[in-house]
């Protein structure tokens, strides 16, 4: 192999929204993630729901709208 082209590698901590914290090792030295297995609904068994930036808000608006007249028009036609 040659010499000094690999990366550092650290003993970090991944730090999760919830709090919950972990030791690894990676390149980077700190690493934050918005979920993990202590707060996920599939390994919890409960349903949380975390919105991000309004996301869900942003698609009901987007997407939302265009569902109401297309049931109309369907509502519609077999008169």
């Amino acid at each position: 192999m040659k010499a000094d082209i690999h990366p550092d590698y650290f003993e970090t901590s991944v730090r999760c929204a919830c709090g919950h914290e972990v030791q690894a090792h990676s390149t980077v030295k700190d690493i934050h993630i918005d979920i993990c297995s202590q707060c996920h609904p599939f390994y919890t068994g409960k349903q949380k729901l975390i919105d991000t930036a309004g996301r869900i808000e942003k698609f009901n608006r987007k997407y939302g709208k265009t569902k109401a007249p297309q049931a109309e028009e369907k509502a519609a036609a077999p008169e």
